[in-house]
């Protein structure tokens, strides 16, 4: 009986999401036009990430091993 109603609740909580277009609430509106644009953007826009958001990595890796330095955070456990 309670897998049951443990299944069905899963099934609930799995059923309620919503699938459409987003929209601003009635009386609120987008953020306003950023510096230098005419128009604001649409939700759509908002959600779209820009390149530099995501950036790539460019961190070059080690290709030798090297003498780490000495690290005075490096303690011993205390026990």
């Amino acid at each position: 009986m309670k897998r049951a109603a443990a299944i069905m609740l899963a099934l609930t909580l799995a059923s309620c999401g919503r699938i459409g277009d987003l929209v601003p609430p009635e009386g609120a509106s987008l953020p306003p036009a950023p510096y230098g644009a005419s128009e604001p953007p649409d939700a759509a826009r908002l959600l779209r990430s820009e390149p530099t958001a995501v950036p790539e990595r460019s961190v070059e890796l080690r290709r030798e091993s090297e003498e780490r330095e000495d690290d005075p955070f490096d303690l011993p456990p205390e026990g």
